[in-house]
């Protein structure tokens, strides 16, 4: 159960999703800095379980995806007719 301040968990994953677009082939992500960042923007309002609940969104309806290349990042999915 979420209470009034706490931040919807649709715009937590609309924001992470932005910041890994923003970042797409600049900078790889890992889960804990996209958590980090969505805190630091939205400060307490904002829990570890929020992002973890916004990130699942991202991951099950495709938007993004978890890529391991050394350790376990969050990217955009491959474009069709590209390779990883």
């Amino acid at each position: 159960m979420t209470d009034a301040t706490s931040v919807p968990i649709e715009t937590l994953a609309e924001d992470m999703y932005q910041l890994v677009a923003d970042c797409a082939g600049k900078r790889n992500l890992k889960p804990g800095d996209l958590a980090k960042e969505m805190i630091a923007r939205h400060g307490p309002a904002c829990t570890k379980d929020d992002c973890k609940k916004a990130l699942r969104i991202l991951i099950d309806s495709g938007r993004c995806v978890y890529t391991y290349l050394g350790g376990t990042y969050i990217q955009l999915p491959p474009k069709p007719g590209t390779e990883l």
